[in-house]
């Protein structure tokens, strides 16, 4: 029974990480992650 349970969150992990990966590779959130790196490294 454990090891069932391991799959299933490992499967929930998985399926978060795509969601993740979808989320941050879209065009709009691309580019806020940018325009704050970029603001991070001119402000030093």
């Amino acid at each position: 029974m454990a090891t069932a349970e391991y799959a299933i969150a490992t499967l929930a992990a998985v399926g978060f990480a795509a969601l993740l990966v979808a989320v941050l590779s879209s065009g709009e959130v691309k580019g806020l992650l940018m325009s704050l790196i970029t603001s991070a490294l001119n402000f030093g």
